[in-house]
């Protein structure tokens, strides 16, 4: 009689990835682009992120959950020295690192730095994802993996994948998914089907609000601007088939001369960063949203540890 073989069950994996670099190097984007929905808060301005946004890629297969951490900077102020915190917290306790590196910008001293440190975390995986190759020719795209390729056997480490991507132009982002999957552990799923982020939605309801407080401002706004959702409650006595969902939320700034850029001639501003706003917010929620934002000072919110504590940091 010949022997059978137990058919073999498919491997489930499941784990963390978090992705790190530069202010502004297309993390969030490229989170978002992964989970298929807004999970984490986009601007032109750099060092936008301030939250650990997990991000969470559903497959038969696989459990892909991905932590989005603000960009590692040289701080300039006591939030600063807590972002970085943040990143090396997180970096130690990922199943793999992506290191986003734009593919428009040349190595710099910035790119070094982050390298030199993922270099010291021996056994995690490191994937160089380069981004934003919709912005470059073949050559110039080229030249970059060249030098990505050169950055990692400097500093003494190899490269687990190199992999060009555009979040923006949809190029290559699930082979992203596909190439750091099999580096994570074998699991079971670790959140239930469906869920795309653990973060809270009053969380997500400000970051919301803070990135569209964030566009079209002046270049020193950006690290002053800080949002607080006090409350979401429903609007009681409501047809059930016409919910209305009341927000109060605070936009705090360090300086009373910000006020204004804030809010506007006559409060236009504001009134275009609610309208802004409440769109993303309801087709988060999926429900209908009053929003009434007020914009007060927190002097020098940045440096002071009891207002960090405060605005959540």
């Amino acid at each position: 009689m010949s022997a059978r073989t137990p058919e073999t069950e498919a491997v489930h994996r499941a784990g963390f990835a978090c992705f790190v670099g530069r202010p502004n190097a297309g993390k969030s984007t490229l989170t978002n682009a992964l989970v298929g929905q807004k999970v984490a808060i986009t601007s032109n301005r750099p060092q936008t992120t301030r939250h650990t946004v997990r991000g969470i890629v559903h497959r038969p297969d696989a459990q892909l959950i991905l932590v989005d951490t603000p960009g590692l900077h040289k701080p300039r102020t006591l939030l600063g020295e807590r972002l970085n915190d943040v990143v090396r917290t997180t970096w130690a306790e990922v199943d793999v690192i992506g290191f986003c590196l734009p593919a428009d910008q040349k190595l710099g001293p910035g790119d070094r730095f982050i390298a030199k440190e993922l270099a010291g975390i021996k056994k995690t995986p490191k994937v160089a994802i380069i981004t934003k190759t919709d912005l470059v020719d073949s050559k110039t795209l080229a030249e970059q993996l060249i030098a990505i390729d050169l950055l990692g056997k400097e500093l003494g480490f190899e490269w687990a994948q190199i992999v060009p991507v555009s979040a923006v132009g949809n190029k290559q982002v699930q082979l992203v998914a596909d190439l750091l999957i099999p580096l994570l552990p074998e699991s079971p799923p670790l959140y239930p089907e469906g869920d795309l982020t653990d973060e809270p939605e009053q969380v997500m309801v400000a970051e919301l609000i803070r990135e569209a407080a964030l566009e079209g401002v002046r270049d020193e706004l950006p690290h002053s601007i800080a949002v607080v959702v006090e409350e979401m409650i429903p609007r009681e006595n409501r047809p059930a088939d016409k919910p209305l969902l009341d927000i109060h939320a605070n936009v705090y700034i360090e300086r009373p001369s910000q006020k204004g850029i804030i809010i506007g001639p006559k409060g236009s501003r504001l009134k275009e960063v609610g309208m802004k706003s409440r769109k993303h917010i309801e087709a988060l929620l999926g429900t209908p949203v009053f929003l009434d934002l007020h914009v007060k000072v927190a002097k020098d919110w940045q440096r002071d540890p009891k207002q960090l504590r405060k605005l959540g940091f």
